[in-house]
């Protein structure tokens, strides 16, 4: 798409997201500058062609991206402002509950969350499709500007991702779900096969790679994130956690007793989780 409002964009954080946000701009024409306080990383982005090294007295962009940690967006917003940085901005966060508390309210600013990523991090990792098909939710105020509203659906527009817009909470509840319980999930199985030998692992094929694959994701940045959201995350764990419980009691009679008929309980779970992953496909397939 040729973009109307968004002419110049400054990226704020070089990592996997901001990278990946700052080649899709570049793919549709839009003038992009990056900045990052590590400087190993805004040189990687911009070798990569995400853009050009931000330049401070410049004019003010159309639209910038905060794609820093949740903690840190607060501080970042603070900082762009004082600094005249843009005319809007959005940030990345993965919660959005904390961020709209501390940051939020202001008509200049739209909380935003794409939902993409990756197990790898940082620029090198970044891809300009990244986004593409993805959902990408806006928790826009009552006191957002219109304008500011519509300049962030153009950058989600041209990302190639599909704008849902959310209450902040309602987002923390459902990202809980779809998003935080698999990654801790996928972490204490991870870590179950730490130690175990190369024998064992030799035998792994692709359901545990695929599994465990999110498990490789940043913990410094994971242990915000969950700590952000424990309320909800914590809720649906326990959900988790107890049908995993019964399974094993299940299959301890099993094994203990020879009690067959416990099985029913493990194919009862076993059946909603076919239910599960085929109501999942169902709603990726109706987003594309």
């Amino acid at each position: 798409m040729t973009p109307s409002r968004i002419r110049t964009l400054a990226v704020v954080g070089t990592g996997l997201i901001g990278t990946s946000i700052a080649l899709a701009a570049r793919s549709a024409g839009v003038r992009v500058a990056l900045e990052d306080r590590d400087e190993r990383a805004l040189a990687a982005a911009v070798a990569r062609g995400a853009g050009t090294p931000l330049s401070e007295g410049g004019s003010p962009a159309d639209l910038a991206v905060l794609a820093v940690p949740p903690r840190a967006v607060p501080e970042v917003l603070r900082d762009a402002r004082e600094r005249r940085l843009a005319a809007f901005y959005t940030d990345v966060a993965s919660t959005k509950g904390e961020v709209v508390r501390r940051a939020g309210g202001a008509p200049d600013f739209v909380p935003g969350h794409p939902m993409a990523g990756a197990e790898r991090s940082g620029p090198d990792a970044a891809d300009e499709a990244l986004f593409r098909g993805a959902a990408w939710v806006l928790c826009p105020g009552q006191g957002t500007a219109a304008a500011a509203l519509d300049t962030v659906r153009e950058l989600v527009a041209l990302c190639g991702a599909a704008p849902l817009e959310m209450d902040a909470d309602e987002h923390d509840r459902a990202v809980a779900l779809v998003s935080h319980v698999p990654h801790v999930v996928a972490s204490a199985l991870a870590a179950a096969l730490r130690g175990a030998g190369p024998d064992v692992l030799a035998l792994t094929g692709r359901g545990a790679l695929d599994t465990t694959r999110i498990a490789a994701g940043d913990p410094e940045l994971w242990r915000q994130v969950l700590g952000d959201n424990a309320r909800h995350v914590a809720r649906e764990l326990v959900e988790v956690a107890t049908s995993l419980s019964w399974v094993a009691i299940a299959l301890a009679e099993v094994a203990e007793r020879g009690d067959r008929r416990a099985l029913d309980r493990v194919t009862e779970l076993l059946v909603r989780g076919c239910q599960g992953r085929a109501e999942l496909l169902d709603a990726v397939r109706a987003r594309r």
